[in-house]
């Protein structure tokens, strides 16, 4: 089959690779209809990371070609959605609603890469959702944002205690950032700000919810956010970039008593003990466990509550990746779907 491999920064093929097979009786072998590239790839893309030889892809849809036979929630022909990490879905980490951190996680990429025409799923039974039925080829899309992006916005604004009368800011103009909008907005919060500098990322903000832009950054962005919210900051605070600025730019922006979300993968992030103290900021975050949220995510899209897919700005074909990659790095994208 063919499947990304980054080679080095900079560096992504499209290579052949060992087709997949069933390995343990909880695997399936699913045939991925989409995939993309995700902000996260963007790290060792850049040289932040050293990639060597490594697999690429986390997010993921598509048909189950074979099961082991332990497994009973998905067959052959079903349309799923995988979490971007494995689980069991069983342990008491599970139970606790922490999938990303089962006992038995596995993040999807480097391991698995599901920027490919197939796909091995371990612990099928933990990791896989099915959809309803075969879905509409427009919501393809957005069955695929769930798998990451979607989910991981979402348990952001869950992590920050978005809901009902709250205001909520959002550190991050990303597709997990929009995301995040866009979950604060279904769980009722009031006021959103979303922080951002680009014209196309502010006018997807507002279509997923948005009721301010701020295009300040740091101190400023602080400032702007306590001047909207008669000095005291915001109840919640979505960070979604997880350099030291950003984490900081959220801390500051939330209220005595608020919560901030954090969701981004941290980067030489060093919170100074004295201000956190004294902030009296709740913290909460981490990998998503996007299993946790993908039944009730796969019916609010199917029911076509949200149109998550948007956020969706290209697809290219496989063999493009590299063009991908390029795109969002050099933001001339969103994010990219690509086509196996």
């Amino acid at each position: 089959m063919r499947g990304v491999v980054m080679h080095a920064p900079g560096d992504v093929r499209v290579e052949e690779r060992e087709d997949p097979r069933i390995e343990d009786p909880t695997d399936a072998v699913i045939r991925v209809v989409a995939a993309c590239v995700c902000g996260s790839d963007l790290w060792p893309y850049r040289g932040t990371d050293t990639p060597d030889g490594q697999l690429m892809g986390h997010e993921y849809v598509g048909v189950v070609e074979q099961v082991g036979e332990q497994v009973t929630t998905v067959a052959p022909g079903d349309w799923v959605v995988g979490s971007f990490v494995i689980s069991d879905n069983t342990c008491e980490i599970c139970a606790a609603g922490y999938q990303s951190r089962c006992v038995n996680a596995v993040f999807v990429d480097g391991a698995i890469g599901t920027q490919a025409e197939y796909a091995r799923i371990p612990h099928a039974d933990g990791t896989l959702v099915r959809t309803p039925g075969v879905p509409d080829p427009d919501l393809v899309p957005s069955l695929l944002a769930a798998s990451d992006v979607l989910g991981t916005g979402w348990f952001a604004a869950v992590a920050a205690e978005a809901g009902p009368g709250k205001t909520v800011a959002v550190v991050g103009d990303g597709a997990v950032g929009l995301m995040g909008v866009l979950a604060a907005r279904q769980l009722g919060a009031e006021t959103i700000i979303a922080m951002s500098r680009h014209q196309d990322r502010q006018r997807l903000a507002r279509e997923f919810g948005a009721t301010h832009i701020v295009t300040e950054r740091g101190e400023a962005g602080v400032a702007k956010v306590k001047e909207l919210t008669g000095g005291l900051g915001a109840h919640s605070v979505i960070e979604a970039v997880a350099t030291q600025e950003s984490m900081m730019q959220a801390i500051r922006s939330t209220r005595p008593g608020g919560h901030v979300g954090y969701v981004g993968v941290s980067h030489d992030v060093q919170l100074p003990g004295g201000e956190l103290f004294f902030s009296l900021v709740h913290l909460h975050g981490g990998p998503a466990p996007v299993r946790r949220f993908l039944p009730e995510l796969i019916d609010l899209i199917w029911d076509r509550t949200i149109e998550p897919g948007k956020v969706f700005d290209r697809t290219l074909p496989l063999e493009q990746a590299a063009e991908a990659y390029a795109a969002m790095d050099q933001r001339q994208a969103i994010k990219v779907l690509l086509q196996p």
